[in-house]
């Protein structure tokens, strides 16, 4: 089926003004000053479809490890399905999951067309230390390996391993954790030695896999660094220098601020609930201000993971934190040209001989991210399939 799309037109990198996008079965074919003779779908602002470089299908109520990990992956795929709608009808065509237990499946479901959604890059189950903070302690050590959604492994050997278990489940991204976060102390601690990040990155390089670290503090941040990681996710404590090498080496910045700025449902002991909100602060403000001065390429991505607290069709909110530092322009560049580069794929813009993602939306989002909303949000292309935003809202009664 072809069709044409009318609208002023932003194609991830610039604004083009008031195009015709020429599609053709599942590709853009054409930017055409003209409709080609074909069917014609009005729209107001004409944008590459929005990605999420950082999120979770963990199909869960509430926010905490526990409930993460003993979920199971039946439950967690159903209630996701869901989710994969409410993403779509907030115009985002592609997320990067990071670990979780139904994300593989229904990638696999959406490339076969049986869920609509966006295209998901899945990395199956994450990779961990034993007794690291998503290692839910409060169970015995071999029910917490078995319900788990991470792979445990504790030299470089073992990660190796792991690595090649997620790639056996059809992982198209390894994510590693890097370092704790807030659950067990003040001070996140590193996770993993620098050997095993090592052993980690040539697995999934020699199997064409980019590696996404969870990384909070500085040195868990170089750890990283020093092994080759594709993308820093989080990158709480980030240092100039840190940032020079990071930008030196191409390595992409995933800050993740939509997940900061919710009160999650963790409880914390007086003085590690102090430095938790010490480091969020400092990242809102010392760590943001150092990555955009130091130029270092910024993807958009919420760490959103689908419980009531931080609900998935709500992913727009990455993008209005960002341009409070980028501006509105680079912010949205984050979520579509720029984070499809650090993710890889051929995606994020609306050029010819990609593949046909795009969104409209009722007001112009670089004069205000905040009308990225989903009500704002007019109708959704994923693979040249037209589908009516306002429609698929109304029919799921979301909002």
């Amino acid at each position: 089926m072809s069709f044409a799309i009318r609208g002023i037109v932003f194609d991830g990198e610039k604004l083009l003004g008031e195009k015709y996008v020429i599609v053709d079965k599942n590709k853009i074919v054409k930017i055409s000053d003209s409709d080609e003779g074909l069917k014609v779908y009005e729209g107001k602002f004409i944008i590459p479809g929005l990605i999420d470089a950082h999120m979770h299908f963990f199909g869960v109520i509430n926010d905490n490890v526990l409930e993460w990990n003993v979920t199971s992956g039946e439950l967690s795929t159903a209630r996701s399905a869901g989710d994969m709608i409410r993403l779509l009808a907030s115009g985002f065509t592609t997320v990067r999951d990071l670990g979780s237990k139904s994300a593989i499946a229904l990638a696999k479901a959406e490339k076969e067309g049986r869920f609509i959604g966006p295209r998901i890059i899945a990395s199956g189950y994450s990779l961990a230390e034993t007794g690291g903070d998503d290692d839910p302690k409060v169970l015995p050590l071999d029910m917490a390996q078995r319900l788990s959604y991470s792979f445990y492994c504790d030299s470089p050997w073992e990660c190796r391993k792991a690595v090649r278990l997620a790639i056996r489940q059809g992982a198209e991204v390894i994510k590693v954790y890097a370092s704790g976060a807030f659950s067990n102390s003040g001070n996140p601690k590193p996770a993993l030695t620098v050997d095993d990040l090592k052993a980690i990155v040539e697995e999934a390089h020699r199997a064409g896999l980019k590696v996404a670290a969870h990384a909070y503090g500085e040195e868990a941040i170089a750890n990283s660094v020093e092994a080759g990681i594709d993308t820093i996710e989080h990158g709480l404590g980030l240092t100039e220098d840190l940032a020079r090498e990071i930008r030196r080496k191409g390595i992409c910045y995933v800050p993740t601020l939509a997940t900061y700025e919710l009160p999650l449902e963790l409880s914390y002991e007086e003085e590690i609930a102090k430095k938790r909100e010490e480091l969020i602060s400092r990242h809102f403000k010392e760590d943001m201000e150092i990555a955009v001065n130091e130029g270092l390429k910024i993807a958009a991505g919420t760490d959103y993971v689908g419980s009531k607290l931080r609900p998935h069709g709500r992913n727009y909110r990455e993008i209005v934190l960002l341009a409070k530092y980028m501006g509105y322009e680079n912010a949205l560049k984050a979520a579509t040209s720029v984070a499809a580069e650090c993710l890889g794929i051929n995606a994020g813009k609306i050029k010819e001989n990609y593949i046909a993602d795009i969104v409209s939306v009722k007001k112009n989002p670089l004069e205000n991210s905040e009308n990225l909303s989903p009500e704002n949000i007019e109708f959704v292309v994923r693979k040249g399939n037209w589908y009516n935003a306002e429609y698929l809202r109304e029919a799921f009664k979301w909002l």
